[in-house]
């Protein structure tokens, strides 16, 4: 890599590949790696460029954007997966999200929604929205199950500190709010929130919300 965030675009719909490539190429920090028009194609180009992010179109014939983010997040933990949805209810994006995904992006988010998510997912740090995030809870909750025992094991591992880092992300709280009703740096809170999510053996923050949310931790519910 060049040291910009390399990024694959997987859509079935040419037109939209060239619209994303147009606006991820303007960026000095991005650089578009790959492209594929379907499931199968994806997962061979993640094998082949390695990217840091990959743009997920859900709904493509043949395999789709579920099943190859899973196979994805599976093969290539390195990998980071942001999913594309028509509308914020989609099912499938909820599906991609329980697979591995670390966010899902509208497909008529406004060019700097896009940008600002796609270096949010990057860098481990994506945040939704409390009302996108407690949708999100609503339609995965009925499917979590019982935690495992390990799950419930993990928290012992986190400090004081961190727990109540891991809380406030669990409350749909940005680095910035959390620093401020911690009373701690940003820089200090991302510290903390990486010894979090290594120490809980989670992919990103949505995930972490999911386990807090698993083992009814997640203290007020997000608004």
């Amino acid at each position: 890599m060049t040291g910009k965030i390399g990024v694959l675009l997987v859509d079935d719909q040419e037109l939209i590949r060239v619209g994303f490539r147009m606006v991820l190429e303007a960026e000095e920090d991005i650089e578009v790696v790959g492209e594929a028009s379907g499931g199968r194609a994806a997962i061979e180009e993640t094998a082949r460029c390695s990217p840091d992010v990959v743009l997920m179109d859900i709904r493509m014939p043949g395999l789709d954007g579920i099943a190859a983010t899973q196979s994805i997040v599976q093969r290539h933990p390195q990998t980071r997966v942001l999913v594309l949805t028509t509308f914020d209810l989609d099912e499938y994006a909820f599906g991609a999200i329980r697979a591995g995904a670390s966010g899902f992006l509208l497909k008529d988010a406004h060019r700097q929604e896009m940008l600002a998510a796609l270096r949010a997912v990057h860098r481990g740090d994506a945040v939704l929205s409390p009302r996108v995030t407690r949708t999100l809870l609503q339609h995965v909750s009925p499917r979590l199950g019982t935690p495992a025992a390990d799950e419930g094991g993990r928290l012992a591992a986190l400090t004081e500190r961190e727990r109540d880092v891991f809380l406030a992300m669990a409350r749909g709280m940005s680095n910035i709010e959390i620093g401020e009703s911690l009373y701690v740096s940003e820089s200090t809170v991302k510290t903390h929130v990486g010894r979090v999510l290594a120490k809980l053996d989670v992919r990103d923050r949505i995930h972490a919300v999911i386990l807090a949310h698993r083992l009814g931790v997640a203290g007020d519910p997000l608004v």
